[in-house]
């Protein structure tokens, strides 16, 4: 399969409609032929009176390009999906429905608001492997919107949404860059809630940097690099994850206004997508289709419902 496209005149000649979407979602979906997703057979007829419709040779089950995947069902052109996975996976902030919805002329709110958050859903690879290395990890709170906007004040995290992060550090000395990051919501700071963050995203035998809080202490099969903040700002101690905490505040507050606790971990994901993908924006769009062909489908009511049992 030709390469993803790596400028907006090539992502417009590349796909300027249907039929070009449906001939790379193929090649995305099935890089070595159809493989039916009932009985495995590698023959099919294509029907002609079915867009983009494949009929098994052994089993006779009919699959379209969408079906068994985020796009199941959804009555958006093909050209609607990849402009709005264009758009996420490369736009440097990314964006919200209300703009969506007026970029790419949607209908409604409601079907802006449940594209995005379809591709949100993909944004995560089950398959990723954990963070490895040197590892800072921190936790953070932000402010939580409400109907009457952002509360919480002081150091208190009532009102406030926890955050656990951490990023892999790459080089030495001066020239220490960010690697790869990971963030999650949390409960809370103890100990507990800690190391199964740490354990779950951090591969065994890493090296994990952290401020001295004590609740890191003894995590599970990790060295710990222990910094004790003091008198000391905690930024000159682990600089790279509070520099992610800074953007990501930036980020949601610019883009968003706030976040609220029952939508927090998809943002999440989908800073994180785009952080990991900084140097090569462009490269996203063709991951973040192909993880859209493997996920399975969601309806409004089940995007409501995973959100609302955040």
């Amino acid at each position: 399969m030709t390469d993803y496209p790596k400028s907006l005149p090539e992502f417009q000649q590349r796909f300027p409609d249907d039929e070009a979407c449906a001939s790379w979602l193929f090649d995305l979906r099935w890089p070595n032929g159809f493989e039916c997703p009932g009985c495995g057979h590698d023959k099919c007829w294509t029907l002609s009176c079915r867009s983009w419709t494949y009929e098994c040779k052994g089993c006779r089950r009919q699959t379209s390009i969408r079906a068994g995947t985020l796009m199941h069902a959804s009555n958006l052109p093909l050209t609607i999906w990849f402009w709005a996975a264009y758009l996420m996976a490369t736009h440097s902030n990314g964006f919200s429905a209300v703009q969506l919805q007026k970029q790419l002329g949607l209908g409604s709110y409601r079907t802006a608001w449940l594209l995005l958050g379809k591709l949100r859903a993909a944004m995560i690879d089950p398959d990723r492997n954990p963070l490895s290395g040197l590892v800072e990890v921190d936790e953070t709170s932000i402010r939580q919107r409400t109907g009457n906007g952002p509360v919480g004040v002081g150091r208190s995290h009532e009102g406030k949404l926890m955050i656990a992060g951490a990023v892999e550090i790459k080089g030495q000395g001066a020239k220490t860059h960010p690697g790869r990051l990971r963030l999650a919501v949390i409960a809370d700071y103890t100990s507990e809630t800690l190391h199964d963050f740490v354990a779950t995203e951090i591969a065994t035998g890493s090296s994990i940097k952290t401020d001295g809080l004590a609740s890191y202490n003894n995590a599970p099969n990790m060295d710990h690099d222990r910094n004790v903040v003091g008198d000391q700002l905690a930024h000159l101690v682990l600089p790279w994850i509070h520099r992610v905490f800074s953007n990501f505040k930036a980020w949601a507050l610019g883009v968003y206004h706030g976040l609220r606790a029952k939508h927090l971990q998809s943002y999440l994901d989908e800073f994180v997508f785009r952080f990991n993908r900084r140097r090569y924006r462009h490269a996203g769009l063709k991951t973040l289709l192909n993880l859209v062909t493997k996920r399975q489908p969601m309806t409004y009511k089940m995007l409501i419902g995973a959100e609302q049992s955040a």
